[in-house]
């Protein structure tokens, strides 16, 4: 399993574990009471949004990932589409984390 899929399954998991706060008022209440660990944003948010959550994330030491577009995030939730989730769980954030980070040198072996 690559690590694109690793981090939508692992939402997932998170989501029916109850440790994910979804959307933009969900998101932002978690961020400011910093109950949030990870942020996840659509590729496809709009300019407002980004510029929103990059200064919030950055302003309360959050990590901020950007990837994947509003329907794969909301699919990998059971939602329709989701621009913004919030992992509100350490564990959970430590386990998406290194699936985030792309190296170009490493090709995952299928």
């Amino acid at each position: 399993m690559n690590s694109p899929n690793k981090v939508l399954s692992y939402l997932g998991l998170a989501m029916r574990a109850g440790k994910l706060a979804i959307g933009e008022e969900g998101v932002l209440k978690a961020v400011r009471s910093g109950q949030a660990r990870l942020v996840v944003m659509a590729e496809d948010a709009s300019d407002n949004t980004r510029k929103k959550f990059q200064d919030k994330c950055q302003h309360y030491g959050v990590t901020l990932a950007e990837c994947f577009d509003r329907y794969e995030l909301g699919a990998a939730i059971g939602k329709e589409a989701r621009v913004l989730v919030a992992v509100v769980d350490a564990g959970f954030a430590r386990l998406i984390e290194p699936c985030l980070v792309n190296n170009p040198e490493v090709k995952p072996i299928d």
